[in-house]
């Protein structure tokens, strides 16, 4: 579908303005207030829950099934080495980096992830909003994503009926989650299982060799874990995947530690529980392993749903994603799917092209007209 310039134009000046406020996890309120701000310019009522932001279609009937468009505003601190401010990048490097000018690339933090899916969802929405749908269309625009907060999407799915204008409402029947994907829909993605563990020692002076070093048994446990193999294979996303990713100890050069904390980066597949991790890892290890969330379970597309037959009927490429997103927090049919690419996520000099924002809108209007198609047979 070809998508006029205004509504591209529109979309590209939102993101340049929600690229230019600092909206780490947890420090979304004016980046909020900004979106907020710019969908009643451009006549999209909504209300504010939290720093999220919900919107109705104009005839939303509580009788009707539900497809929501989820993507999120957040995003993780910029890391070192950007070539130019990661809120306000100058238009000289931006050419000089990208070889164009600022009219076709929106550069800088969360320009990708997932500011491209908030935009372009936003200008899809718009699109069928005052339409006669056969099910409902709900935008919500979510917070504290980057960091599993619980007053983000978990809110939203957790006090859905609570929200202004969903009091006599079911829950969502499917949903389409906008990360960057290229366009791809993601079928299913690996859960995530953060783990601390904590190895208990006794404490003494390092000079007369005393005490029992916590360090010693923590990088012990380390060592089984990274050597550690999960027996059962996921079909469609492999092994789990398992990583060390943080480690402290000790309060002074001379003090033998008596604690060392270290963090464990798990990404589930369906074919584990996350308890069930847990329990198998906490049997080779010494210290003691503490999850701080066991409800970021591995999702997947329902067999036979509307969404793989939409995904079919437009030839959409389909894959399993190992990154996790706001899928781990609903309890919904779904599918991942937004213009950019995860491979810039997280990472310097972030990125995103006028072309990717067009095809974005277009990609979620051709879906939701097939997918509004399909459910309409039913």
């Amino acid at each position: 579908m070809e998508i006029g310039k205004r509504v591209i134009d529109e979309a590209m000046e939102m993101l340049k303005g929600m690229v230019a406020i600092p909206s780490v996890s947890f420090s979304e309120d004016k980046v909020c207030g900004y979106l907020s701000e710019r969908l009643s310019g451009l006549g999209v009522e909504h209300v504010r829950v939290k720093n999220n932001i919900v919107a109705l279609n104009r005839g939303f009937d509580p009788g009707k099934k539900t497809m929501m468009l989820c993507a999120h505003m957040d995003t993780v601190p910029a890391c070192d080495g950007y070539s130019f401010d990661p809120y306000r990048p100058d238009g000289m490097k931006v050419r000089e980096i990208f070889g164009c000018g600022e009219e076709d690339v929106a550069c800088g933090l969360g320009s990708n992830d997932d500011g491209g899916s908030v935009v372009a969802m936003a200008a899809a929405f718009r699109h069928f909003r005052e339409m006669t749908l056969p099910c409902n269309l709900v935008l919500v625009i979510s917070s504290e994503e980057e960091r599993s907060g619980p007053d983000g999407m978990s809110r939203i799915w957790e006090h859905y009926r609570e929200i202004d204008g969903l009091s006599q409402a079911e829950l969502p029947d499917w949903c389409i989650i906008g990360e960057p994907t290229g366009m791809k829909a993601a079928t299913s993605e690996r859960g995530l299982l953060v783990i601390d563990g904590e190895a208990e020692g006794v404490s003494g002076h390092a000079a007369r060799g005393e005490g029992v070093n916590a360090l010693y048994i923590a990088l012990e446990d380390i060592d089984r874990l990274r050597k550690y193999r999960f027996g059962k294979i996921s079909p469609a996303m492999g092994e789990v995947r398992l990583s060390v990713t943080q480690i402290d100890a000790g309060t002074a050069h001379n003090v033998i530690p008596d604690r060392c904390h270290f963090v464990v980066d798990i990404r589930p597949t369906e074919v584990y529980g996350n308890q069930e991790i847990m329990d198998g890892l906490q049997a080779v290890c010494r210290s003691h392993l503490k999850a701080r969330n066991l409800k970021n379970k591995s999702s997947a597309t329902f067999q036979g749903s509307p969404l793989l037959e939409c995904c079919a009927s437009l030839g959409l490429e389909t894959f399993s994603s190992p990154t996790t997103s706001d899928w781990i927090r609903i309890g919904c049919d779904a599918v991942k799917m937004g213009p950019g690419m995860s491979e810039r996520s997280h990472k310097k000099d972030e990125y995103i092209t006028r072309d990717e924002i067009a095809s974005g809108i277009s990609g979620y209007i051709a879906f939701l007209e097939t997918f509004f198609r399909i459910v309409g047979r039913q």
